[in-house]
């Protein structure tokens, strides 16, 4: 249960429930699907595991124990271990869902760990993000017949809401992570900045599915550009104040779920027949 908690689980999962959704609604069969989210689920724990080890010291220094490294309930080696373990799993996993496809993927894996590994404490922390959920439809769409390629707008879609998510994601723990030496984009930008920019790439997100997809805009499809649109103007013209209570975070969290079914929505555009 240590080692679980330790490789961030509800990121992980989630990461892994969207992958799930996603390749059912671009028309991938059971044991396509069943392949391409076990290798998800074995990159997420590579990252995961591979995030908490790095991070033991500043976890310790700012004490932090509801990590069960930095708790000294666990140790370093099991938890690097596992990081390699399941990274090397990920190889033929993704590999299992087509040569391109599973290049992509692993491709995907290795932006991840390259935040992990440098990028997380420079100016450029959000681009592994870009990257790594930017081709995460290509992922699934190579592992359909014919390997086909997403249209542009899609991955642009899911690149945005992935930055987005970045910036949102550091926001509980911004202050502990400037005081650690942790200074990514978002650090850098503040916790004011890094509500801005979530809020903003996450309604950049939805409108680029909603314009982007084809056909006319649907009236789901506008009510929802509109509600995050209203979410958007709250969370970043609200009083300074507001910054620091849990609102900003709950508003870009109801956001992202938005995005996160426009965008398993928009896969469906993608089915074969």
């Amino acid at each position: 249960m240590c080692l679980l908690k330790a490789s961030h689980p509800l990121p992980a999962a989630a990461v892994t429930a969207l992958t799930a959704l996603l390749a059912a609604a671009v028309g991938l069969g059971p044991g396509a699907c069943a392949r391409a989210v076990a290798a998800v689920a074995a990159g997420q724990l590579s990252i995961g595991w591979c995030n908490d080890r790095l991070d033991l010291a500043r976890d310790r220094a700012a004490g932090r124990r509801d990590k069960p490294l930095a708790a000294g309930t666990l140790r370093p080696t099991t938890v690097g271990a596992a990081a390699c373990v399941a990274l090397l799993a990920c190889i033929p996993l993704s590999l299992a869902c087509g040569f391109r496809a599973g290049w992509v993927h692993l491709g995907c894996v290795a932006a991840a760990w390259t935040y992990n590994l440098w990028l997380k404490q420079t100016i450029a922390s959000w681009l592994p993000y870009a990257v790594a959920f930017g081709l995460l439809p290509a992922f699934l769409t190579l592992a359909l017949p014919g390997s086909p390629w997403p249209p542009p707008w899609l991955t642009a879609a899911a690149a945005l809401l992935a930055v987005g998510a970045h910036f949102a994601n550091v926001l509980p723990d911004i202050e502990e992570d400037v005081a650690g030496g942790v200074l990514g984009l978002p650090q850098r930008l503040g916790r004011r900045g890094s509500i801005a920019m979530a809020a903003i790439l996450a309604f950049a997100s939805c409108a680029v599915m909603t314009v982007g997809s084809p056909g006319p805009v649907s009236t789901g499809g506008g009510v929802l550009l509109g509600v995050t649109l209203m979410l958007c103007l709250l969370t970043v013209g609200g009083p300074p104040a507001l910054a620091r209570g849990r609102l900003p975070f709950v508003a870009i969290m109801a956001m992202a779920v938005v995005d996160a079914a426009l965008l398993v929505l928009a896969g469906r555009t993608l089915a074969p027949g």
